[in-house]
């Protein structure tokens, strides 16, 4: 059935939190957009495990690319108070990030602003990973907040930057620039914010003049040296929930209640500062 202009362009209901750009052959550009800080609630997944859907059922597409609406955040974290209310949740994730990973379509992101948490492990499940050199931060806090990354970055950090570095990423919950995110090999690369659009514009259209089938056997091929597997994903994300209940963690959470947590705030903006200042008492040293 042939789609109609408006949704060929992407104009999705208010409501839905993702827009599709379907207008160039062979390639669709995705925008992320939950305002005030693109925070990852349950109804985001649900709908991007729709659209992962719609995605494997095209066999036009060649090519996609991720990206935000906010330059200040790619995507904030995962909204936990919201998914403890649908835990089931966190086994979409897992499987959405497995069949972004091994589609035959390529997956292209492009990274402006912050994103932590699930939103760093959405970014690590694509094929390539662009960032402003001058607006991109990225971070794990989890264990910050007396948890573990569970969507997937401990499966997929010490694949692309080796054990040493993957450690110092997630248990000192800090935030790190684009150019140290580089020079680790977090992402493919990071460039100048003017430049990034019309880079990944490029990389894009080059990719999609390729044959699908040459393009989607290349990238199973590769797969087979860096992708984690679905138990390993299992794993971790079995325990997010059971450490909720943790004392430590309980007492961590209580911290953030009234710094601006979810909203456009210091705290957000600069979430790694002050995860050293969510002990028990509100006493660990600070930065």
């Amino acid at each position: 059935m042939t789609q109609s202009s408006a949704t060929q362009r992407g104009s999705e209901p208010a409501d839905m939190q993702f827009s599709t750009d379907r207008t160039h052959p062979g390639r669709w550009t995705i925008t992320f957009s939950n305002p005030p800080i693109n925070m990852f609630v349950p109804a985001t997944i649900v709908e991007l495990g729709a659209l992962m859907t719609q995605l494997e059922a095209d066999p036009s597409v060649k090519v996609v690319v991720f990206q935000s609406a906010n330059p200040e955040f790619f995507v904030a974290h995962l909204d936990v108070a919201k998914a403890v209310e649908r835990p089931e949740v966190l086994d979409l994730w897992r499987d959405i990030v497995l069949r972004l990973s091994s589609a035959p379509v390529v997956s292209i992101v492009k990274v402006r602003g912050r994103t932590r948490g699930i939103g760093n492990e959405f970014v690590l499940a694509c094929d390539m990973r662009f960032a402003s050199r001058q607006n991109a931060v990225f971070g794990n806090p989890e264990v910050g907040v007396g948890l573990i990354p569970g969507g997937g970055a401990l499966e997929w950090l010490p694949r692309l930057v080796g054990r040493s570095r993957a450690l110092e990423f997630v248990l000192s919950a800090d935030d790190f620039d684009a150019d140290i995110a580089e020079r680790y090999g977090w992402v493919n690369r990071t460039i100048d914010d003017g430049d990034l659009d019309s880079f990944v514009d490029t990389l894009a259209r080059r990719l999609a003049s390729f044959d699908a089938k040459t393009l989607a056997t290349a990238k199973a091929q590769i797969n087979r040296f860096g992708m984690p597997t679905a138990a390993e994903l299992q794993s971790s994300n079995d325990m997010i929930f059971p450490m909720l209940a943790w004392p430590d963690a309980q007492a961590r959470r209580a911290n953030l209640r009234g710094i601006g947590y979810g909203v456009r705030s210091d705290f957000e903006l600069n979430f790694g500062r002050y995860m050293a200042s969510l002990g028990p008492d509100g006493s660990d040293t600070k930065k």
